[in-house]
């Protein structure tokens, strides 16, 4: 029987299983490494389908890295990829990657001058089209260098359980493909909720590009500043308020979790209330 709460001595084929199930809940429950970000470009895109894609490519990146992450800890080095201080430096460069994002998307592709070379390879953001998705896939690789839980049972439960180096990354494969799975699912729904405003592509296309930018790059400022703040102050990180439910990245109160409501139901509820108003004052 699969314990998708506590998973030990698993088998081959039930420890597969029990990967890809992990990496559906990991999609689907509220967590601060996917849902910001999905969320972000799936609104960026305002369609159902555009929303799905905006899923599907950030996942794809993170999935990329669960298998090579997975392969690592079947070499032995689960040690370090669970390392306390790797949740922090990942909330540092992930919210890095956010900000710099959001504020090229906010300033219409033209915020880097300082850095020509680098604008040029960035893709053009234009007004009346919806926000470039190929950061999604950056943001997914990166992103996926997160711990917690879900980390912990494959690297150290189900990948070592492999028959052989060269199948040590199907579990973290099967992960992401869980992942990639439910947030396909839940793009889709951000991007529905905005293709049925009825809105003209105009006042969409600025919405999305508001709410987008802003919770990139405000979000990403506050996962900057929890990951310092991490790091100087390990204590915070391990603040957690139990909440009796058995299911992981619901089970407590946490800074991940606190991070996905202030991010996805504060920046970007706040931003899109704003937009909508801007839209209906200048309609």
């Amino acid at each position: 029987m699969l314990n998708l709460w506590d998973p030990h001595h698993v088998s081959l084929v039930i420890g597969l299983v029990t990967a890809l199930l992990l990496g559906m809940i990991h999609g689907i429950t509220p967590d601060e490494h996917t849902w910001p970000i999905t969320f972000s470009y799936s609104i960026g895109s305002y369609s159902t389908k555009g929303g799905m894609l905006a899923g599907l490519i950030f996942s794809t990146g993170f999935t990329i890295q669960r298998a090579v992450a997975s392969e690592l800890a079947f070499l032995a080095l689960a040690g370090f990829l669970l390392h306390p201080a790797t949740e922090n430096i990942v909330y540092v460069i992930v919210g890095l990657v956010m900000a710099l994002s959001g504020y090229y998307i906010l300033h219409r592709g033209h915020a880097i001058h300082l850095i020509p070379w680098l604008e040029k390879l960035l893709p053009p953001v234009d007004d009346t089209k919806p926000v470039p998705l190929k950061l999604a896939f950056l943001h997914g690789i990166i992103a996926g260098w997160g711990t917690g839980a879900f980390a912990t049972i494959i690297y150290t439960v189900i990948s070592p359980t492999m028959p052989s180096a060269w199948v040590g990354f199907v579990p973290g494969l099967l992960f992401g493909i869980g992942t990639v799975i439910m947030q396909v699912l839940i793009g889709s729904a951000f991007g529905w909720w905005m293709q049925r405003k009825r809105l003209s592509m105009k006042s969409k296309a600025f919405i999305a590009r508001f709410v987008s930018g802003n919770t990139l790059l405000y979000g990403g400022a506050l996962f900057m500043l929890a990951g310092l703040f991490g790091l100087l102050l390990p204590s915070i990180s391990n603040f957690s308020i139990n909440t009796g439910i058995q299911v992981h990245n619901l089970d407590s109160i946490n800074m991940g979790l606190i991070l996905v409501v202030v991010v996805v139901a504060g920046v970007g509820g706040v931003s899109m209330w704003k937009a909508l108003q801007r839209v209906k004052t200048t309609a």
